[in-house]
């Protein structure tokens, strides 16, 4: 169910037994993914937050898929997408592909 450009592409599944109305049951899941840092990142072009930017837009155009959006959030050392364009001016670093689905 995970797409392969997916932030959680490589996260591995695992699970555990539990009983469920009597009868041993599996539960799955996603470990827990961690942030890459952006340390190391190569900029290739840095852009300024105007009035109306959108982080998907900005993907759709940089990236060419606005489901990467979690991409410039790892780029810039951010959890919260929204935090890149609620400030005017903002720069937003547009990094070189690193491999492993990311930028």
């Amino acid at each position: 169910m995970i797409g392969p450009r997916s932030r959680y592409a490589n996260i591995e599944v695992a699970s555990f037994l539990t009983i469920r109305n009597g009868q041993p049951a599996e539960i799955r899941y996603l470990r827990r993914r961690f942030t890459p840092s952006p340390e190391g990142n190569v900029t290739v072009v840095k852009i300024f937050v105007k009035q109306g930017d959108r982080l998907d837009n900005i993907a759709a155009r940089f990236l060419g898929d606005p489901t990467l959006f979690w991409q410039l959030c790892d780029a810039n050392g951010v959890l919260r997408p929204e935090e890149l364009t609620e400030t005017l001016g903002r720069s937003i670093d547009i990094v070189a592909p690193l491999g492993g689905g990311r930028t």
